[in-house]
């Protein structure tokens, strides 16, 4: 053996040895990962039929028909789900019950390893299935956490944890440098927090009163959140007590977040994977005596070829990842070779490319539905959270995650992606799709579709703290005209 191949073997030992100092934060981090798939799923129980069943908006049965069509077989590759086999409602909506069971199997630590690799292989179906519905960030999120956790089942090693360490910094990091790179000059000026808490997707009752804090506050927390995104990400891979700093910041970071916001799932996904920057002495010093023994955990000896295939997993996500990296921060293409080898890899749910809000939305545009019989009287279609109804509470709803409504707010960009969707789910509702309006709050036609459809499009502004305690209102709107015959939003 030469000297190299003496170096190369003792890196892969250190890199593939067990860490005995995360054996509990890793056990913790498994369940609460565990509650995370469990909130997914269920959130999509209720909803994957009418979004993309067989008489939804978007049927996937279509897009698997297109692909073998244009690939062959080589569309299973492409998009790698198990709908390939079954496409059918009942399939879609047994594939979110079994995630639901399984989720229960890996909260409670039976039949870990199983369960993880479910778990993965259903969520990715489902991401694929969503299509535009499951293209939210966190999706991705969940899919490179979770098919991590398939490897840390068996054992925290130092590849593991730092895949879990570079995961979450490209989550942070690349979240705040986007926000440098897109010019929006909201950011950039500190001012994006005057308007964040009005025209984000869909506030709560907590939006309401930050959106009226003192100008001086908002630039504060502006200035906070390029603290936590673009510094603190880098204490992840520092010495202890930093990475335990970097962990409390993120933490308290994302109680910010969700006492202002209805950002579904994300920020508690967040909040789980700072657990890996802890480590057994943080826990046996503050966790309640009755948990430790639910997490302890004798590891078997783990064969040759996982260790070698963990680190080939490792090797494609950092080689994936960070040329996607790459490419985002210098706003360079790339060799075609690379972005096509990217893009697979990316397809199976890891290395995926982050940033959350890089540019600021200046001004809220609501479409609101109304059917009619005769052209002359209208009734709206109302939906269960996204803002219609002046007088409407601003519901609290974190971590159900309401895909319709979410997506309604991108609607008024009115790109060409956006309007696709947007007019077959005008379509279904032409028709009367049961599956679709059971998305809805109300359905003004429940005995026939109306003859008539008709988008409105108003600009929202949240009512004045007088108006509030006079009216009861929440929004004021002033009229645009009908959709889309109007003004793009933009950004």
């Amino acid at each position: 053996m030469t000297i190299y191949q003496q170096k190369l073997a003792i890196l892969f030992a250190q890199l593939t040895a067990n860490r005995t100092d995360y054996h509990l934060t890793s056990q913790l981090f498994l369940r609460l990962l565990a509650v995370i798939y469990l909130i997914a799923f269920s959130s999509l129980a209720v909803q994957i039929v009418g979004l993309v069943g067989e008489n939804g908006i978007l049927p996937f049965s279509d897009v698997l028909d297109n692909t073998y069509q244009l690939s062959g077989w080589k569309g299973w590759l492409q998009l790698p789900t198990l709908f390939w086999f079954n496409v059918s409602d009942k399939a879609l909506l047994v594939s979110t019950l079994v995630g639901i069971v399984f989720s229960f199997m890996l909260l409670v630590g039976v039949f870990e390893q199983w369960a993880s690799i479910i778990l993965f292989v259903l969520y990715l179906s489902l991401y694929h299935a969503g299509q535009i519905f499951l293209s939210f960030q966190w999706d991705s999120l969940l899919l490179e956490a979770g098919c991590l956790a398939m490897f840390l089942v068996s054992g925290p090693t130092l590849l593991i944890i730092f895949m879990y360490e570079w995961l979450l910094f490209r989550f942070r990091f690349m979240s705040g440098l986007s926000k440098l790179i897109s010019g929006d000059p909201s950011w950039a000026n500190f001012t994006a927090l005057d308007y964040y808490f009005e025209t984000q997707p869909l506030p709560h009752i907590g939006s309401w009163y930050a959106y009226y804090w003192p100008h001086w506050l908002h630039q504060l927390g502006v200035g906070f959140t390029f603290f936590t995104e673009l510094v603190v990400p880098f204490l992840i891979f520092l010495p202890r007590p930093f990475r335990i700093a970097a962990a409390l910041i993120t933490f308290f970071m994302q109680l910010l977040i969700i006492s202002t916001s209805n950002h579904g799932f994300v920020n508690l996904l967040v909040m789980v994977l700072c657990v890996l920057l802890l480590d057994d002495r943080i826990l046996n010093r503050f966790s309640p005596r009755a948990l430790l023994p639910w997490l302890q955990r004798d590891y078997k000896k783990v064969t040759w070829y996982k260790h070698s295939l963990t680190a080939i997993f490792g090797l494609v996500i950092v080689f994936v990842s960070t040329s996607a990296f790459i490419m985002v921060a210098t706003q360079k293409p790339l060799p075609k070779a690379i972005v096509q080898f990217d893009s697979i890899v990316q397809a199976w749910g890891v290395g995926h490319i982050y940033h959350i809000f890089p540019t600021m939305q200046r001004e809220r545009q609501e479409l609101i539905i109304q059917g009619s019989n005769d052209g002359q009287h209208w009734l709206d279609y109302e939906f269960n959270y996204k803002p219609g109804n002046l007088s409407d509470g601003l519901n609290f709803i974190v971590p159900y995650h309401p895909r319709l409504d979410w997506m309604m707010w991108f609607v008024p960009t009115q790109s060409a992606r956006q309007l696709n969707w947007f007019r077959k789910f005008e379509h279904r509702l032409k028709q009367g799709a049961p599956e679709v309006l059971a998305l809805l709050k109300t359905n003004p036609f429940p005995n026939k579709p109306p003859r008539f459809l008709r988008v409105q499009a108003y600009a929202y502004h949240f009512s004045s703290v007088e108006d509030h305690q006079s009216s009861g209102r929440w929004w004021q709107r002033d009229y645009i005209g009908v959709f889309p015959y109007v003004p793009p939003r933009h950004p």
